[in-house]
């Protein structure tokens, strides 16, 4: 009786230590959560990143549609049934619009490769500018780890966190601050 009263006070003795070491160990170790698409989207340097993004796009789109309108012109006067043109005519037309649509199709697929390349190097730059700012906020405030929440839109790696974990906010004014 004596032996198990002894083992079940070293036992209690045991389990208190590890709670005690455990909310030490916890309360050591701090922890940040962030947004990084949020940092991107809210910083000047983000803003201004997003907005050429948008505009190399645009311009391309623009090309893109002034070949669609060229391309709609050609196949209606190929289809008029008021047309007056000869068999040959017609089949050389025929010929141009063929060799314009292939033209056409190979612009929109190398714009598209474009775009989504610029897009891959822009993420891949500023991924790398955010980690820096994050990285500083971290040794600044004492964060052993920030991590990045993700967004809906992307793979969630923190499904919940309290909101006084989120240094989204700070690692904005960070990065704005290193990317004038």
């Amino acid at each position: 009786m004596k032996r198990q009263h002894v083992l079940g006070m070293f036992g209690v003795l045991a389990a208190s230590l590890w709670f005690t070491h455990a909310a030490v160990a916890a309360e050591a170790f701090k922890v940040g959560v962030m947004d990084q698409q949020a940092v991107m989207e809210q910083s000047k340097a983000g803003k201004r990143a997003l907005e050429e993004m948008k505009s190399y796009s645009l311009t391309r789109q623009k090309i893109v549609n002034s070949d669609d309108q060229e391309l709609k012109e050609m196949e209606a006067s190929l289809q008029d049934p008021n047309s007056k043109l000869s068999e040959q005519a017609k089949q050389e037309k025929q010929e141009q619009f063929r060799t314009k649509l292939e033209a056409y199709q190979r612009r929109l697929a190398d714009f598209n490769r474009e775009v989504q390349q610029k897009q891959r190097e822009m993420v891949a730059e500023y991924a790398k500018k955010i980690a820096a700012a994050a990285q500083t906020v971290a040794q600044k405030d004492g964060y052993q780890a920030i991590l990045d929440k993700g967004s809906d839109a992307m793979v969630r790696i923190v499904l919940y966190h309290q909101p006084a974990l989120d240094v989204t906010d700070r690692v904005v004014k960070e990065f704005d601050l290193q990317n004038k």
